[in-house]
């Protein structure tokens, strides 16, 4: 890595902790290149430290770049939020032949279903608790030390976050109602019914499409209606989650990935909707094989 040199004991042993940093700051901030500077910044930060006056190495750092996610995720909050299709963000998708309940709150090294969603949910201190004490199995004594709490406090800030992760796996009737209401949108729009388009879409829908020639932006149902072809042909693809959103996922004969979509739905209607249909970025994704 930039900085380190293969015969520094000290770097030898950092290289030794990286994977399980990166996996620390990736689920904290749900952002692979996000998690690699704050990677590099705890590099630079036990690079200007004493060494000797670290114990343990491996707890040291942890506390480094968790207060490092921790920082970064309070500065998020405090600018305004990108809406979901205006830029094409980091996609996690799972196909919707969903794991044990105990995959997903056993996470190992995998990210599970939607969780980077469910934690973005959460306060920075509640996911900074679950995230090393529920997953890392960080003591709370150190985790208090981060938040400057006690361990009675940031035992509760992980309870209660443990709690809203729990009942966001469970299925509920809001969810299937959503995936109905897509599955209703694109059959419409594969057999080309645009009355039943405008039933499901919000007046104010707005259909972000990612291509190879750039990005569009329609807004609007009657305009949305009337392009909505490009998603009919997904309605033959496999339902999936795409960020915790209803999505859709189609492949070519040759298990090539075609495109993806992701819905939002609200009230019962569409709110928004992105699909990605440029073969470069979708041949850079981590995408399910085909079914």
């Amino acid at each position: 890595m930039a900085g380190t040199h293969p015969t520094d004991p000290i770097a030898e042993a950092f290289e030794s902790h990286r994977e399980r940093l990166r996996a620390v700051a990736y689920r904290m901030l749900g952002s692979h290149a996000d998690a690699e500077d704050v990677v590099q910044e705890a590099w630079l930060r036990l690079s200007r430290q004493d060494t000797d006056t670290i114990d343990n190495l491996g707890g040291w750092l942890t506390t480094v770049v968790g207060r490092i996610s921790l920082d970064v995720l309070r500065s998020r909050r405090t600018r305004p939020e990108v809406s979901f299709g205006d830029q094409l963000p980091e996609f996690t998708v799972t196909l919707d032949e969903p794991p044990a309940p105990e995959d997903f709150v056993a996470l190992g090294d995998s990210v599970g279903l939607a969780l980077l969603t469910v934690l973005d949910s959460l306060r920075p201190d509640e996911r900074l608790a679950f995230v090393l004490h529920d997953v890392f199995a960080v003591p709370f004594g150190e985790i208090g030390t981060i938040l400057g709490k006690s361990a009675d406090a940031t035992k509760m800030l992980a309870s209660r976050a443990r709690r809203k992760v729990q009942a966001a796996q469970q299925p509920t009737s809001a969810g299937r109602q959503q995936r109905e209401v897509v599955q209703a949108f694109l059959a419409a729009a594969r057999d080309g019914q645009f009355e039943q388009l405008l039933q499901v879409l919000h007046p104010e829908v707005k259909f972000t499409v990612h291509t190879p020639n750039g990005t569009f932006v329609t807004l609007g149902a009657t305009e949305v209606a009337t392009r909505a072809r490009v998603a009919g042909s997904a309605a033959r693809g496999h339902a999936a989650t795409v960020n915790g959103h209803p999505g859709v996922i189609s492949w070519s004969e040759d298990g090539t990935p075609l495109s993806l979509l992701a819905f939002t739905v609200a009230d019962g209607r569409i709110t928004e909707i992105t699909a990605l249909v440029d073969p470069d970025e979708l041949a850079l994704m981590d995408l399910p094989d085909p079914v």
